[in-house]
């Protein structure tokens, strides 16, 4: 075994980030090994990472030449900076203090046993507070408050590492800017950037779209497809709103996180990449996985650094810079300003849609603009910050004749669903034509401005957007 420290090629560098309530620091993780007995005897290394895998396999972390150690005999993991091993499946198992384990916390000191080999543990840390920046932005994200400053201190930070990271923000807050000014960061600034919407793809084709398929593997497969993770490979992978994924999909999501290979549907080769993961949501994780929606050991996987972008509405005082880089020219060539009058408009508008809603109306304002300088009377009709949006249950009104289609649509789903129905088949038919219709209704009473009805059912714009494509229903009915 060599005797120098290691960078990983699954630790991410080693880096985790944290908050201790004082604000964010980094949290470098650097692990060393000793060996005390078997066929090693006396080899020592360090490793760099958040995640070391011990074994036989030369590919591991820390591997060893003793026989009766597996190939892939067990890992150690970096979890709210504890250090957690995991027996993988080992013919002869791993003991922690002469206790047999299939998963333990370790200590500093603690003497691990794999077959005939015993490896003594010493972490170490080394913690460090970022302060925010003084720039005014990264990337395309823009703003002058505090915690935008923070946010560009951590993307600066831990773009030129491998960091796995989870962007967690509402619907236009900038999370995929966020991710690409991540990429266009680092080393891989060179190599593609390719993102999956996990919420836009139907479940049936996900993993298709992610790991790629042969030709024949399923009906519709008539030629081979290159995945997501294939096509990403020296680059860096956006997993948009990750908490979409199925959960039948998540182990192999986690399977090629870990080992970084993957295998096409319809295929029995397995194929390595070399891709960095940077994933987002708008969803509460910790929800998730508490409601057994969302795998544990998967999130600690993609949030080695986990970063909140806040709403437009807590951070006001961004929205002159905001505007000021989203205003451009008006055919004369003259620089496009916003009145004080309409400045004081936008920053009291509730702003649901975020920092996507306000270049939305600011692009509408330059097009209705008289002059070089955008008045009240140009913004269109803002929703105050006073104003209460509507219940998300709640039915938009309609016009007579779709209510009389719901009652007919009603009366059909009395006659169509039987009693020998399965109660979740059942339910599926029942739901299906009054969900169709409510849709339909949605849209009409938001003139098919997609955006506006998510906010109004209460869910996210991709959400509505899978239900509509799902439900057959065009945004111009």
């Amino acid at each position: 075994m060599e005797q120098p420290a290691v960078s990983s090629p699954n630790a991410f560098h080693g880096t985790q980030i944290r908050d201790d309530g004082q604000g964010p620091m980094i949290v470098s993780h650097r692990q060393r090994f000793v060996v005390v007995a078997g066929a090693d005897k006396g080899a020592e290394r360090e490793v760099d990472g958040t995640r070391v895998t011990i074994g036989s396999a030369p590919n591991n972390d820390i591997p060893l030449t003793d026989r009766t150690v597996s190939r892939n005999h067990c890992e150690i993991l970096v979890r709210n900076d504890r250090y957690f091993l995991r027996d993988l499946s080992s013919t002869n198992g791993t003991q922690v203090n002469g206790t047999p384990v299939v998963e333990a916390f370790l200590s500093p000191g603690a003497r691990v046993q794999l077959g005939d080999t015993e490896i003594v543990f010493e972490p170490k840390k080394k913690w460090e507070r970022i302060n925010a920046d003084d720039t005014d932005h990264f990337g395309e994200l823009y703003g002058t408050s505090d915690s935008m400053r923070t946010v560009f201190a951590l993307l600066s930070k831990i773009s030129a590492t491998e960091l796995g990271c989870v962007l967690i923000g509402e619907t236009g807050t900038g999370k995929e800017l966020a991710a690409r000014a991540l990429h266009s960061n680092s080393d891989r600034r060179d190599k593609p950037f390719v993102v999956v919407d996990c919420g836009a793809v139907s479940a049936t084709l996900i993993e298709s779209e992610l790991f790629g398929h042969e030709k024949g593997a399923f009906t519709g497969a008539d030629k081979h497809r290159v995945g997501a993770f294939e096509a990403a490979d020296g680059g860096t992978i956006f997993l948009d709103e990750i908490g979409e994924l199925p959960l039948e999909l998540q182990p192999k999501l986690l399977r090629v996180l870990e080992r970084m290979e993957i295998k096409r549907l319809g295929s029995s080769l397995h194929e390595s990449v070399n891709v960095r993961v940077v994933a987002a949501t708008h969803r509460n994780l910790a929800r998730m996985i508490k409601n057994g929606e969302f795998r544990e050991d998967l999130y600690y996987r993609l949030a080695e650094a986990v970063i909140q972008i806040p709403p437009l509405r807590d951070r006001r005082s961004d929205i002159p810079l905001i505007a000021q880089q989203v205003l451009g020219t008006k055919g004369t060539g003259e620089v496009v300003t916003v009145s004080p009058e309409a400045m004081e408009m936008l920053k009291s508008a509730r702003w649901p849609g975020n920092v996507r809603e306000l270049r939305n109306v600011l692009r509408r304002a330059v097009a209705m603009a008289q002059h070089n300088q955008i008045q009240p009377d140009d913004l269109g009709k803002l929703s105050a910050e006073t104003d209460k949006p509507p219940p998300p249950a709640s039915w938009p009104a309609a016009p007579t004749s779709q209510l009389a289609a719901v009652d007919r649509v009603n009366a059909r789903v009395t006659v169509d669903v039987e009693a020998h129905l399965p109660i979740k088949e059942a339910r599926e038919r029942w739901l299906a034509p009054v969900e169709k219709e409510y849709l339909r209704r949605l849209l009409h009473t938001h003139e098919g401005d997609v955006e506006a009805a998510a906010e109004a059912a209460g869910i996210h714009r991709k959400s509505l957007e899978r239900l509509l494509r799902q439900h057959d229903v065009r945004t111009d009915n």
